[in-house]
């Protein structure tokens, strides 16, 4: 069961697992969570615990080198007295979810040498409450628990006190319920995500634009005296990019928003990002607005709505705000200019990051108008339960209703899911077979009870292993005695020399072992180059070579742990020669400076290309001849296989032997690079891979340099050495798919009946190799064999060249560059069927080779390769019904 789970999912679990009489599992089953804690834990704390509890607590860690000492205060006044004494220098932080300063430490490289958690005995951190004007949240609060109370209050009473506390916990409680995970939210608070003050944040611009404050609380110079505060405003606090109006010695101690009236006054959240759950916004906003009667009608007296995802900071719209009000409410108001106020007032620049400039201001914009659809849904409420006579509300076509429903404020659908298995291929050369001629029933159900094992199901091999979680991986086998840790000791900056490098600071570590570099792999007599098909990279970086890419091995730290190898590696001290200036990092940028790998230049040609775009024009005139050319870009994508690339190499025979244990889709690959590292006799040096978390090509190559680098680290020490990279280091090193760039012309003739035949085919590929070649130049040419795709050119020319860039050199990804080739294809096709004024699956359909056809590569189609696409395409059409589809989505669309 998921902690994200709908509603009704525990419903549907009580209603199809099988019951106790049925063989299933006990009544108790639910209490399960309950059941795996020791009773120690779930009784009453004794009266001497709780007063332990109370008491303040300093806990110096001392696990590993830059611990940090912790303090637990249990007063308000110890609290504010603590960072009055240490957060003035930026010597302390406070945690209470760990959500962003764990990011910090981690991925970030932050050291706090102190660290202050409130403990849950300062009530006023902690508590949410109601008051009559105002929602009272301590600062602390987990936001799930802000959840649940406004959940519970959201289903209270009518009263119009309960009605208006309804207005601000509903909106708050839907908002939440797409804030993140259950597993964060019961942890992360309120008063951090302030303080953090993402600009994409979903609670921030609910809170600006309710009108909400913040109590900034703190204590005089020296921790005495009376507890001072101070009230900001929510659209107040956010001076710039991640920086707010708080002292460093002042504490937000808590929230209070302001209840809204009990009619006629709304709010509403609203949200977009790539998926609904667990996932950042793309644009996210919250609007506020009060009308009263006029006439027959409303009219709008306030107004307040603020975005995020729309500035560096949660921003307010007051210019949009101050043109509603005194307007008329009513769907022109909403239609009208003000609606360009609003994209004019949210202004982002073409190169702002996250991009979707368009789609971004278009989002902003459309929330104005379903607020507007929400507050009509929501006065037709208002007026059913007033007991005054109020003008009738405007009136929504049927064609807009739908616009007032957001995923936002619906209930979670519930999840399921059907897998539907097809007959078992038992009969061999069923598969040539036509599909009228397939086995009987009764035949396949014979030979399924055969002895035959053709056509049986099976067992993955190591299936029961992996549900049971017994299968090994590299990471969880057994270490040996007196094993080793590793991390690597990577550049920090690219297109700079190396000018010296300083292993002191490391060695002086408490448990660290040694760090080793390039001159120690040359002191073993090692070969220090790599490369799958030029030996253009490095184990180790040496000294006065330019480091190429951010976080090029430099050398290995050997620690007794984990954590203390990673500090040992990040206090190395590195130091590197001027940078030029002009790093060259996209495909754009490598076209300009000329940066190719120009060995790898390949080209693919038939007919006069260049003679077709000479003229726009046939000579007939009833033959039209349409030309377009543009530019198509696909990004690059991360592997991101679950196990990260990691070794265990064990050395024997006083390290005249290696045993590696390496987690690659190349052992022999892997073999050959250790052994030439380490000076080793590949005979003497065996690799073992049982099974991998993920590979998809990310580790047929890549994976070889981190295997070296233990295997150096252990044959020097003469013991056994894991190197495990992190998830981050993993992500910036390895490399990924290839980003490429397609520049084009194309060209389709129109002919008399109006029918368009592709014509001609001119493309440029280029693709972001990284900073070395590894696979790329195989890569490029499959793309070149792609990019015709499954149509007829009869004028063809493709040229694709690697970039060189300051990139980690991307590899082999499943596809190997055939997805970006016919990517860019399709893209080409769409442009010509637009410019044609064809239906692109008209153009499709007529334009596909035919048999006897030859690709621009010299494949002929239809002998010994057969040729089934155009059937399978006609096929698809009649079986799935698109037409009637297309036209029943068409009529949906119209009407929503």
């Amino acid at each position: 069961m998921c902690c994200s789970s709908s509603k009704d999912k525990m419903t549907t679990y009580l209603t199809t697992l099988p019951t106790e009489d049925e063989g299933g599992p006990p009544p108790d089953w639910l209490d399960q969570p309950n059941r795996m804690f020791p009773d120690d834990l779930k009784t009453a704390m004794s009266s001497e615990a709780a007063d332990l509890a109370r008491k303040p607590l300093v806990v110096m860690d001392q696990s590993a080198p830059r611990g940090g000492t912790w303090f637990k205060p249990t007063t308000l006044e110890e609290l504010l007295g603590l960072m009055r004494m240490y957060a003035e220098d930026g010597e302390c932080k406070i945690v209470v979810g760990n959500t962003e300063v764990g990011i910090e430490t981690k991925f970030k490289q932050a050291f706090y040498p102190r660290y202050i958690y409130p403990a849950h005995s300062i009530e006023a951190l902690y508590n949410v409450s109601f008051t009559s004007d105002s929602i009272q949240i301590g600062a602390c609060a987990p936001l799930s628990t802000l959840q649940h109370v406004c959940e519970t209050a959201e289903v209270g009473s009518s009263s119009s006190s309960s009605v208006a506390l309804k207005r601000i916990a509903g909106p708050i409680k839907n908002m939440l319920r797409w804030f993140a995970s259950s597993q964060i939210r019961n942890v992360a608070c309120l008063g951090g995500n302030l303080v953090t003050a993402s600009p994409i944040s979903d609670m921030n611009p609910m809170l600006a634009a309710l009108g909400a404050q913040l109590v900034l609380s703190s204590i005089g110079e020296g921790g005495g005296g009376p507890v001072s505060r101070r009230k900001v405003s929510v659209s107040e606090f956010f001076l710039r990019y991640r920086t707010v109006n708080l002292k460093p010695y002042e504490l937000v101690e808590s929230i209070e928003i302001p209840l809204l009236q009990p009619s006629l006054e709304f709010v509403a959240p609203f949200k977009q990002a790539r998926r609904r759950e667990d996932d950042i916004s793309i644009v996210t906003s919250g609007m506020r607005m009060l009308i009263a009667p006029e006439g027959n009608g409303y009219v709008i007296k306030e107004a307040s709505m603020a975005f995020g995802g729309m500035a560096p900071t949660t921003v307010m719209a007051s210019k949009t705000a101050e043109a509603l009000i005194g307007k008329p409410f009513v769907a022109d108001t909403f239609r009208s200019d003000v609606s360009q106020i609003l994209i004019d007032e949210l202004y982002l620049p073409e190169n702002v990051p996250g991009g979707q400039v368009e789609y971004r201001r278009a989002l902003a914009s459309s929330y104005l108008y379903q607020f507007y659809l929400h507050c009509v849904g929501e006065l037709e409420s208002d007026i059913e339960r007033s007991e005054v006579s109020l003008p009738p509300a405007p009136v929504v076509a049927d064609v807009e209703k739908s616009g007032a429903v957001s995923f936002v404020c619906s209930a979670k659908p519930s999840i399921g899911g059907v897998q539907k298995y097809p007959a078992p291929k038992v009969a061999t050369g069923l598969e040539g077979r036509d599909k009228d001629s397939a086995p009987s029933k009764e035949a396949v159900t014979k030979l399924a009870t055969d002895k035959d094992e053709v056509g049986k199901a099976k067992p993955h091999a190591s299936g029961p292993l992996h549900c049971t979680g017994e299968a090994l991986y590299v990471d969880d086998i057994p270490i040996p005695p007196s094993t080793l840790h590793g991390h690597l000791v990577l550049a920090t900056q690219c297109d700079v020399e190396l000018m010296n490098i300083d292993v002191t600071p490391a060695t002086s570590i408490p448990g660290v072992e040694a760090v080793y570099t390039y001159k120690d792999l040359e002191k073993v007599g090692g070969n220090n180059v790599l490369g799958p098909i030029t030996k253009d990279e490095f184990c180790f970086l040496p000294i006065g070579e330019k480091a190429v890419f951010v976080g090029q091995p430099i050398g290995i730290c050997i620690a007794d742990s984990l954590e203390v190898a990673e500090l040992g590696a990040k206090s190395v001290a590195v130091k590197y020669g001027e940078a030029e200036g002009g790093t060259v990092v996209t495909i754009d940028q490598a076209i300009k400076a000329n940066s190719f790998y120009d060995f790898a230049t390949a080209t693919i040609e038939r007919g006069a290309v260049d003679d077709i775009f000479v003229s726009a024009e046939i000579a007939d005139d009833c033959d039209k001849l349409v030309t377009v050319s543009g530019t198509f870009r696909s990004g690059g994508q991360e592997h991101f296989y679950l196990e990260t690339n990691t070794a265990l190499v064990v050395p024997s025979e006083s390290a005249t032997n290696l045993t590696i244990y390496s987690s690659t889709q190349a052992p022999t690959k892997t073999q050959s690079y250790c052994a030439s590292a380490t000076n080793t006799p590949a005979s003497k040096v065996v690799v073992r891979m049982k099974r991998m978390g993920g590979g998809f090509g990310g580790k047929e190559t890549r994976s070889a340099f981190s295997a070296c680098a233990a295997a150096v680290a252990a044959k020097i020490s003469n013991r056994p050495v894991r190197l495990t990279l992190g998830r981050d280091v993993d992500m910036s090193i390895t490399g990924g798919r290839h980003a490429f760039t397609t520049t084009y012309r194309a060209a389709a003739r129109i002919d008399s009946n109006g029918v368009a035949r592709l014509e001609a085919l001119d493309v440029k590929l280029y693709n972001n190799g990284g900073s070395a070649f590894d696979l790329s130049g195989p890569v490029l040419c499959r793309g070149l064999f792609h990019i015709d795709g499954c149509y007829e050119w009869p004028h063809f020319r493709a040229v694709g060249r690697v970039c060189k860039t300051a990139q980690p050199p991307h590899t082999a990804f499943r596809g190997f560059g055939g997805p970006q080739g016919i990517a860019a294809c399709e893209h080409v096709i769409q442009h010509l069927a637009l410019a044609c004024d064809t239906p692109i699956d008209t153009l499709r359909r007529s334009n596909m080779y035919k048999a006897a056809h030859s690709t621009p590569f010299g494949t002929i189609l239809g002998n010994e390769l057969k040729w089934n696409v155009p059937k399978m395409w006609d096929d698809l059409q009649a079986e799935l019904n698109l037409a009637a589809r297309r036209q029943a989505i068409e009529i949906f669309n119209s009407a929503n």
